[in-house]
């Protein structure tokens, strides 16, 4: 029941037939530009991430209220929160909001940054073996002495709400159903909705962390038939290490491109170029794309 609890904006030069959603202020990435797609000329359209976010809250509060009309418990959310780090304490509240707005209980405990290593692995152990949680999340990162591996997979698999416990992701590298990290999962869900073509398409993910772009990599060039369905393209991840010709290389030759990290020092604008090579393609930043990363994003795979 994970929701994108952050926009994701996407370009698409295969989609002028659906439909522009609102939900703020759009990047204008390729808007201006006529984008080619199997020889027919598109515009590029610009998806909000918000609106469709909204869309599946709306169908998640239905399924837990179908769920309890059942006569189940109501789902219930438990987060553990350590130190004091105001981004993680945003985060958080985030996803009590989002939580409650789907009708999902959810409770907070807050440990101070000097928590040790054991006394997390005790609470988790408590929140296992409780029938009232149905869903557990550590909020990351946690202190130096803390290692955040042991910890997440001291989580129940089946509890596992940020899919990062190694069963979670054994079975995701494995093509089986099992509970995908929220990021990958909202990417996977917006190329689903918005018909994005990825079978046997050209794939680049930028960014190779193993909470975003590994997993994302995985759903998109696992096998469609599969117990979880993958994406059956030809996927490219790049990197740091990536050299800045190699990659642009890569990403003209793309079909889609998926940036799962800043890549603003890589994708470094040339005012000198503005060549458009007539190919159509989907680029979709998962997070919070800035202005600079995308425009030479763009400007890499055009030139």
């Amino acid at each position: 029941m994970a929701v994108p609890a952050r926009g994701v904006s996407l370009v698409g030069g295969r989609l002028s037939r659906a439909p522009a959603l609102g939900g703020g202020p759009a990047l204008p990435l390729g808007a201006s530009r006529g984008l080619r797609s199997s020889g027919v000329r598109h515009d590029a359209i610009i998806i909000s991430g918000t609106e469709m976010a909204k869309q599946i809250q709306k169908e998640i509060q239905r399924g837990v209220e179908s769920w309890i009309s059942l006569g189940n418990r109501r789902p219930h959310l438990s987060i553990i929160l350590v130190g004091d780090n105001p981004a993680s304490h945003t985060y958080v509240r985030k996803k009590i909001r989002a939580a409650s707005a789907v009708g999902i209980c959810s409770e907070i405990i807050l440990k101070p940054k000097d928590v040790s290593q054991e006394e997390l692995l005790d609470i988790t152990d408590q929140l296992n073996m409780d029938p009232r949680v149905s869903g557990i999340l550590v909020q990351l990162p946690l202190p130096d002495h803390v290692d955040e591996r042991t910890v997440c997979n001291g989580i129940a698999p089946e509890k596992d709400v940020d899919g990062f416990h190694i069963i979670n992701i054994g079975r995701l590298c494995l093509d089986q159903h099992s509970l995908i990290p929220a990021t990958a999962s909202a990417v996977w869900e917006i190329i689903k909705r918005t018909g994005i073509e990825t079978f046997g398409k050209n794939v680049v993910v930028a960014g190779r962390s193993k909470n975003v772009g590994m997993p994302i990599a995985m759903l998109l060039h696992t096998d469609g038939e599969h117990e979880r369905p993958g994406g059956d393209a030809t996927v490219t991840i790049a990197h740091r290490y990536t050299p800045k010709e190699q990659l642009k290389i890569h990403t003209q030759l793309a079909d889609v491109i998926i940036v799962a990290a800043d890549f603003t020092y890589l994708f470094m604008r040339d005012r000198q170029r503005g060549r458009d090579t007539g190919r159509g393609r989907s680029r979709l930043h998962a997070g919070n794309p800035t202005w600079d990363s995308m425009v030479g994003l763009q400007d890499l795979a055009l030139g």
